[in-house]
């Protein structure tokens, strides 16, 4: 399967073969990690760029009580930051929910890299910019969406993002994270998200079984949580950004 990296940022510009080969090259398979256990710790010192090649992790905060917010979920494509390199300290931990396999590629590899292809300039300022979007979107669900169209808004979400490395079909995709994680990442308990997933199946939505999730009804999930992809900033196919800057 092609590096689910080089898959992801050919949806926002269409790359030439010497940038996916480069770009392959440049991403160095690392190790294995175990699942609940932390990639990067807050802290640390970020000196390379960890890339998520296969598995799911979150960006999260601690508290000294136990208290977790989980900020973001990094799925098999996801460079977690790809200007991480150029702080002193990590801000937050990236801890993988499934076993997960990392890759890296050096600061000093990847500032090489974009130095000399434009393209890859442009692609990974275009992943950090959604990035900065999909963000967004998050606090507007933990701001102003109800605890049902929170969940419904995650779910559309989550299937746009795998569908856009060739990891979900038209209505089912992965979901591996437990009730705790999604009550982490949206700001509920564990109940509450119980409660709210009997009520999205209870609408004939979707199905969660076996860790898989089947959205029944995409168009009805979406208006529910008021899911417009438009802030993933993903084109419809490859290359369609190159053919529109033409």
């Amino acid at each position: 399967m092609q590096n689910p990296l080089v898959r992801k940022l050919d949806r926002y510009i269409h790359l030439s073969e010497t940038d996916r080969h480069c770009l392959a090259e440049a991403v160095s398979p690392v190790r294995m990690v175990a699942a609940r256990t932390d990639i990067i710790h807050e802290g640390d010192d970020p000196r390379a760029v960890n890339v998520i090649l296969d598995g799911w992790a979150c960006r999260y905060r601690q508290f000294a009580n136990g208290r977790r917010q989980i900020v973001a979920l990094l799925l098999p494509g996801d460079p977690c930051d790809p200007h991480v390199f150029l702080l002193d300290v990590m801000d937050h931990a990236i801890g993988a929910i499934t076993p997960v396999a990392l890759g890296q590629i050096s600061g000093g590899a990847l500032q090489t890299l974009t130095a000399r292809s434009a393209g890859l300039d442009i692609a990974f300022h275009r992943e950090a910019l959604a990035t900065a979007a999909v963000q967004r979107e998050w606090t507007v669900s933990l701001g102003s969406r109800t605890g049902i169209e929170r969940l419904a808004h995650l779910f559309c979400e989550l299937h746009a993002r795998l569908a856009a490395v060739g990891l979900a079909d038209d209505t089912t995709c992965p979901m591996p994270i437990t009730q705790n994680d999604l009550g982490d990442a949206m700001g509920q308990t564990s109940v509450h998200i119980n409660r709210t997933l009997q009520e999205l199946r209870g609408l004939g939505l979707i199905t969660l079984r076996s860790r898989r999730l089947t959205i029944h009804d995409p168009a009805a999930l979406a208006r529910l949580g008021h899911f417009d992809p438009t802030y993933l900033h993903l084109t419809a196919e490859a290359g369609s950004a190159a053919a529109r800057r033409a």
